[in-house]
């Protein structure tokens, strides 16, 4: 079987399969033309998406037929040119779209291990996961993909080996009425942690990487700059992912039924003393109200695991600030902090000078971990005396 048969095979299959592959590139006219040819022997239908390049990239474009060209007449992000690449094959009707850089890192030969794997796990979001220890692999990159693993794990509970790869293919269909907030390198980041919270499979393939010596490399990420954005979103995403995202699927699976269920595998069956069941408890509401947002759970998790309590039953408690209750909470710790400074509680809005915010400010923070304390205490004695009372019983029907 010749090549030609093979181009044939490949392009016909992506095809049916409703793949189109979209190139962002900016300024790389050394390695454009060489990328774009390759991905032609696997893919008749595809968009690059020019992003204000100032090199030879639009002659290049011209010069090579039966690809569709969205020009941006001056440079805008990778992130805005995937969404508006991304934008235009939802519109012509593609089910995938399968997106590869165009500095010459990424082998159109492996875009065949994308259309067997959504072939086999349709509708699944793909993200090419690189050789991290490849010759010329620059350390920054290594250490920024450990660092947005962990955030992103963090997020959505998915452990990935690779969130950083531009080497996706994206389900089309699911990202169509999403909307987003960045327009750079962190867009990337963004779009597959919003996937994962709707529910789409979020799943690594394997690809390979080529990384030229640091003289020839052309890269337009910008270390500092870049990466501090990065580290904006994901602390925007993590306070977003417990303040909304968890309580949500909490609800969710709020049911008689799984209630039932876990308090009679987590409470009535526990190993746990009712001592350590009425401390766990105690600790969860004291973090879910004390204002560490963001961090609570982690932090519940961790001193529930130092001092040797049950950490599910801390980490459920500590959803006492789901959003419902959260007003209630404010309000009882800004009250409390008034109570212990003398202060009336009063809500002046037309007063926002420097002194009153933090006059408010301090009033809140004192009162939250005075009113965290009072609540656990209070949680402390209703569990301490329920656990009494229904352990004993469900141990007397056992027997």
């Amino acid at each position: 079987m010749n090549e030609s048969v093979d181009t044939i095979i490949w392009q016909e299959k992506l095809n049916n399969l409703g793949i189109v592959v979209i190139i962002p590139t900016y300024n790389n006219d050394r390695t454009l033309l060489s990328v774009i040819e390759g991905v032609k022997q696997y893919s008749k239908h595809i968009i690059v998406v020019n992003d204000g390049s100032t090199d030879t990239t639009s002659g290049i474009l011209k010069s090579i037929p039966g690809i569709q060209i969205i020009t941006h007449t001056k440079n805008k992000g990778k992130g805005y040119a995937l969404k508006n690449g991304l934008s235009a094959a939802k519109e012509q009707g593609f089910r995938y779209a399968i997106t590869i850089d165009s500095d010459g890192q990424h082998y159109p030969a492996d875009i065949p291990a994308f259309a067997n794997e959504i072939e086999m796990h349709p509708d699944s979001m793909l993200v090419g996961a690189r050789n991290l220890t490849a010759n010329n692999m620059p350390g920054k990159n290594t250490f920024a993909n450990k660092f947005s693993n962990f955030w992103f794990q963090l997020e959505t509970g998915i452990k990935l080996e690779d969130t950083q790869s531009g080497y996706r293919l994206y389900p089309l269909h699911h990202i169509g009425k999403m909307k987003y907030c960045t327009a750079k390198y962190e867009f990337e980041l963004e779009m597959i942690v919003f996937l994962a919270w709707k529910g789409v499979n979020v799943k690594n393939i394997p690809v390979n990487v080529y990384y030229p010596p640091q003289g020839e490399r052309v890269s337009h990420f910008r270390p500092l700059r870049d990466f501090t954005r990065i580290s904006i979103l994901n602390t925007i995403l993590v306070i977003v992912t417990f303040l909304w995202i968890l309580p949500l699927k909490f609800f969710r699976k709020l049911t008689w039924t799984n209630i039932r269920a876990f308090i009679d595998k987590e409470i009535l069956k526990s190993k746990d003393s009712n001592r350590t069941m009425t401390l766990s408890i105690m600790l969860g509401i004291f973090m879910g109200i004390v204002p560490i947002w963001g961090y609570q759970m982690i932090v519940t998790v961790f001193l529930a695991h130092f001092l040797k309590l049950n950490k599910v039953i801390s980490l459920v408690a500590s959803n006492i600030s789901i959003p419902p209750i959260m007003p209630f909470l404010l309000y009882g710790s800004y009250a409390t902090g008034c109570f212990l400074t003398n202060s009336p509680v009063s809500f002046d809005v037309t007063d926002v000078s420097l002194e009153r915010m933090k006059t408010v400010l301090f009033q809140y923070l004192t009162g939250s971990i005075v009113f965290a304390l009072v609540c656990s205490m209070l949680a402390g004695i209703i569990s301490a005396s329920l656990l009494l009372i229904f352990r004993k019983r469900k141990q007397a029907v056992d027997i």
